[in-house]
């Protein structure tokens, strides 16, 4: 009988014991995305497009037959693009996203999390990195400290927040771990300079530049790509974020200069004759 009461106390203290570590990760968890969700902004883009009714037939024999067909005035079309991005500078206003976000834009807006909308000016591309800086001016800003990436290992909780699909989707929380470390072009081949962080998060379109978190709430990855295996556009457990220690040398020179300053090895090549 005394061994069947302790079994049972024994029983209880485990199962207590599990349901604690539950909420703990789950407290934990959503103190991450507490801190972290006014940090992250959602991107929009828009692109003016003009109709070409430029004759083809022009400076041929033919070209007055067919020029009624063609003496249309020329329209304006207007795309729109989403994204996310991660204000890493509450003070000045400095925004760190993916470079296709925001390439060829001609109007980006900013929207905050307590729903202000903010024109952005760009302070710096690095299409090689396929990072971006952009700036608002706003006051009572929130700003996500920059993690060592390099402490990333295999297995450990990772946190994205971003847009999918829609501005409607803004800071949708997503959580999964890191699958792989220092993935290359042999998966994407998309810039010229890739380390990427794999994780099974959720990410989608208009994920793009959004954060990736460690347990600490801090910015260890902006989300960039997925891997679907076909046509479709849908998250698959593959996404890939650009390290954050890759991000900070990036960040620090698109500030100071506009641009990436890289070393670069200069090699002539010539023919040699034998003497």
């Amino acid at each position: 009988m005394r061994k069947l009461i302790l079994f049972a106390i024994l029983i209880i203290g485990i199962t207590f014991a599990q349901n604690s570590i539950v909420d703990q990760f789950s407290q934990a968890l959503a103190d991450v995305a507490e801190k972290a969700n006014p940090a992250v902004v959602t991107i929009t883009t828009e692109k003016i497009y003009s109709s070409n009714s430029r004759n083809p037939y022009s400076g041929t024999p033919f070209e007055e037959f067919f020029n009624f067909h063609f003496n249309v005035p020329d329209r304006e079309y207007r795309g729109q693009a989403l994204g996310s991005g991660v204000i890493v500078d509450s003070g000045k206003g400095y925004i760190l996203t993916n470079n296709h976000v925001i390439a060829d834009a001609d109007e980006i807006t900013i929207q905050l999390i307590d729903k202000r909308i903010i024109q952005a000016e760009v302070v710096g591309t690095d299409p090689k990195s396929d990072l971006a800086v952009l700036k608002i001016n706003a006051k009572n800003l929130k700003a996500l400290e920059l993690g060592d990436s390099d402490m990333l290992r295999v297995g450990e909780w990772v946190m994205a927040i971003g847009s999918p699909f829609s501005a409607n989707l803004s800071h949708t929380v997503t959580a999964g771990i890191v699958s792989a470390l220092g993935r290359s072009n042999i998966i994407l081949g998309a810039t010229d300079y890739e380390d990427f962080i794999q994780t099974d998060a959720a990410i989608n379109p208009g994920n793009s530049g959004g954060a990736l978190l460690n347990m600490k709430g801090e910015l260890v990855g902006i989300n960039t790509a997925i891997a679907t295996g076909g046509r479709e556009r849908a998250n698959r457990g593959v996404g890939f974020a650009i390290p954050s220690n890759m991000a900070k040398k990036v960040l620090g020179d698109l500030i100071k200069n506009g641009y990436v300053i890289r070393a670069w090895l200069g090699v002539g090549i010539q023919e040699v004759e034998d003497k």
